[in-house]
């Protein structure tokens, strides 16, 4: 039989390999980040708190000239290292300017990281499943709603999912080469193949300290233990790798030790990873098993192939390949289920382990894993998985909108999303595995982009800083005008958001601190909680003033509405003398 009487699945999974293969499949599955993501990174307006904070810290390294000490108004933030703040403070100047305050250029080193990590999960899946399969990893990845949602917010955790998943990629690598060739441990790597491991190890601990090594690390023992030997790893270059971390890391952390008299070090463990370890950090405390329960949203639209993922880990755990994704996968996965403190983006370096095992499922689906139970599992949870963004969607436009109207957006993202999920249904229930990826992939794409950049910039009930920002710039009243006496003040409104849209300078304050910013000519932004005590205060210090505008929203990071009053002083600011006036 030719190809081209071939039935439609295997005719598809041929066209799937030839546009695959050597370096086309990493190009191909980069290509999904940026599709994914690039519409929403120009899109979306700045937000909290973590991306503000970021970015802000940022800007006043340009500002300032410091690119040691990380610091956010005046406070030091020496809980994290510096790595994703050079990355931005480089994008920044070579794309725009600090003062432009532009936050899609602070979110260039995301998209780059997670389009480093899709390509990578790519490459490195194509030494156990052929270039269809690298592929499939790495779309899988890249279009999976986890990163392909990090990759437009400014902060360390697609970088990281970047940097972690090069060095999985390419310790998987030299674990092939030993698991094929040869005796066992006997075969050597490639000197790219080390490099590339131990330049991930360094750029993820440059970017967020010890995951990168915890996850290479977990990985390692786990190996060691389910083969029996571990002497392959000594080929890793273990003498000039960890040289070379320490080469990139090193100067940094020697400088910032000196600088802060080694505060950093007590900040980041005993500030930092310490209460996470204790409790739920910051009020992020979750059961063990909600990363788990989780999952089926995160990976979508590849929701569907999650049961004969694992099913095949579980069945076909003896082969090399699957093993190593297990190893990957299980013992970080169970650590960050352990932990006390989560956020959902946690497991993220460990999503390419599960891109690996849906690789394995479609490059041989007739060995295990591809049953009828996992073909109906997946079938829900695709359908489910669509059904729930849909309804955020449509919930989401109805409740923030505001006066905008944005509901044929909000419909037509719905409905991409149940397309998304009913696709990928209808291809895995017939046991078509790389059609139902492919179809509910591009399909998912496009729903994402819809929920992202087509209905989230128009949840303008959300968007707190950007209409105060707006405000002050319609009644003339924004400091950077140069004419308004400046910073503004602010009382009881102090997300990041809005010191990165303002500047550095803008005070975070009292209502009674805010009063005397008023009384020295600054505009004021009080929220309604804080009015009755600003009115006070100004009629203390009989200041003439008065509100010229309000806006109404609802602070996502707390959880409660707010409504922020902008206040302008009455009295004339006094005019600095020039050298003209003197007699």
């Amino acid at each position: 039989m030719s190809s081209t009487d071939a039935p439609a699945p295997f005719a598809f999974d041929l066209a799937l390999e030839r546009m695959a293969r050597g370096w086309r499949g990493s190009l191909l599955a980069a290509l999904v980040v940026v599709v994914s993501a690039l519409p929403a990174l120009i899109a979306l307006p700045p937000l909290d708190r973590d991306e503000s904070r970021f970015a802000e810290a940022s800007a006043q390294m340009l500002e300032s000239g410091d690119f040691v000490n990380i610091r956010f108004q005046g406070e030091a933030r020496d809980k994290k290292p510096v790595g994703i703040h050079w990355m931005q403070a480089a994008s920044v100047k070579l794309l725009s300017s600090v003062e432009k305050r532009q936050i899609w250029a602070y979110r260039i080193p995301s998209l780059l990281g997670a389009m480093l990590a899709a390509a990578a999960c790519a490459w490195g899946a194509q030494a156990w499943f052929g270039a269809r399969g690298g592929l499939i990893a790495g779309g899988v990845l890249g279009a999976s709603l986890i990163l392909s949602s990090e990759a437009f917010i400014g902060k360390t955790d697609a970088v990281l999912c970047g940097a972690v998943t090069l060095s999985m990629a390419a310790l998987g690598r030299v674990y092939q080469a030993a698991r094929t060739t040869g005796p066992p441990g006997m075969a050597a790597p490639g000197w790219r193949t080390l490099l590339l491991f131990w330049l991930g190890m360094a750029l993820s601990i440059i970017d967020k300290g010890p995951i990168g090594p915890i996850v290479a690390g977990l990985a390692l023992l786990a190996l060691w233990g389910l083969d029996r030997d571990i002497r392959w790893a000594g080929r890793l270059g273990w003498v000039w790798g960890v040289a070379l971390v320490l080469l990139i890391v090193g100067p940094w952390a020697f400088a910032i030790t000196v600088t802060t008299d080694g505060a950093l070090w007590g900040k980041a463990v005993g500030g930092d990873l310490a209460p996470k370890l204790a409790g739920g950090h910051e009020s992020h405390g979750a059961w063990p098993g909600t990363h788990a329960i989780l999952a089926f949203l995160l990976l979508f639209p590849a929701s569907l192939i999650l049961p004969a993922a694992l099913t095949a880990g579980w069945l076909r755990r003896r082969e090399a390949g699957v093993r190593f994704a297990l190893a990957w996968l299980v013992p970080a996965w169970t650590l960050f289920e352990l932990t006390p403190t989560k956020l959902v983006h946690y497991t993220l370096p460990t999503y390419g382990a599960l891109a690996f095992l849906a690789a394995a499922v479609v490059t041989a689906p007739q060995v295990a894993g591809l049953g009828p139970r996992a073909r109906w599992g997946g079938a829900v949870l695709s359908v489910l998985a669509g059904s729930l963004l849909a309804t955020v969607a449509i919930l989401a436009a109805q409740k923030y909108a505001g006066g905008a109207s944005i509901t044929g957006t909000a419909l037509a993202a719905a409905v991409l999303c149940v397309a998304a999920g009913l696709a990928g249904a209808v291809f895995i229930q017939r046991g078509e595995a790389s059609l139902a990826l492919v179809s509910a992939g591009i399909i998912g794409i496009g729903a994402h982009i819809a929920l992202s950049a087509g209905v989230a910039p128009h949840l303008d009930a959300l968007w707190v800083s950007k209409r105060a920002q707006a405000l002050l710039t319609t009644q003339n009243l924004d400091p950077r005008n140069g004419v308004t006496v400046g910073p503004v003040a602010a009382a009881g409104y102090a997300e990041p958001s809005l010191v990165f849209t303002l500047g550095a300078a803008t005070e975070l304050d009292s209502a009674e601190d805010a009063a005397a910013s008023v009384a020295e000519g600054q505009p004021a932004l009080v929220e309604a909680r804080q009015d009755k005590a600003f009115r006070a205060a100004l009629a203390l210090r009989h200041t003439p003033a008065q509100p010229v505008g309000q806006i109404s929203g609802f602070n996502y990071s707390i959880g409660k509405p707010v409504t922020l009053t902008l206040w302008k002083s009455l009295v004339p600011p006094a005019r600095e003398p020039k050298e003209e006036d003197a007699p």
